[in-house]
């Protein structure tokens, strides 16, 4: 087979010029400061959320606690009775705090105030669970609305369904249902011998 000497000499420029755009793009060092880059963008960012989504979980855990132990001192002391308060007054109370991290109106907080006999008899409540693995929820049946008066003691317990925001931590951070992870404030304590 034949081949002009124009096209033989074509093919060896055209090898000639992919070999020389070869040994430029392997001397050039300017376009390896861009890809670095972009290997370290994505574990950067990514730590970035997660270092994000970690703080604000904590700040609203701290929230509530302070919410949590603040409407404890203030059954504690009388300042709030069994007569005059409601399940949903306390919940309002709590939530008017809260609402400065999660959405208006607390959708996913729940109260739970129980009266006890003894100190032993509050510390062996548990919380309880329905469902496992991703899909399981606080156990509703236990949790109920019954403030003692004074000189009684008392469990305050406050739960909110926290919702997990960076996708790639909901698998990670999430342990109840709808991509949520639990945070809990307790506090137990007897009523000063005020006036019911």
């Amino acid at each position: 087979m034949c081949t002009s000497p124009t096209i033989q000499a074509t093919s060896r420029g055209g090898v000639r010029r992919l070999g020389h755009a070869i040994a430029r793009f392997v001397r050039d060092r300017q376009a390896s400061t861009a890809i670095e880059f972009t290997a370290l963008a994505i574990p950067f960012a990514l730590l970035v959320f997660a270092i994000l989504e970690s703080c604000i979980s904590f700040a609203a855990q701290e929230v509530l606690t302070n919410a949590t132990d603040d409407i404890a001192r203030q059954l504690r002391t009388g300042q709030l009775r069994a007569a005059s308060i409601t399940k949903d007054s306390i919940k309002g109370m709590i939530c008017a705090r809260l609402e400065i991290v999660v959405a208006k109106g607390c959708p996913d907080l729940i109260v739970d105030l129980q009266k006890y006999d003894t100190f032993a008899q509050a510390a062996a409540v548990r919380i309880k669970f329905t469902g496992s693995g991703g899909s399981q929820d606080i156990d509703m049946s236990q949790i109920k609305f019954t403030p003692g008066p004074s000189v009684s003691k008392n469990m305050l317990r406050v739960f909110y369904k926290w919702p997990v925001i960076t996708d790639f931590m909901r698998k990670s951070m999430s342990n109840l249902a709808g991509n949520k992870t639990l945070h809990f404030a307790t506090a137990t304590w007897q009523n000063e011998p005020f006036e019911d």
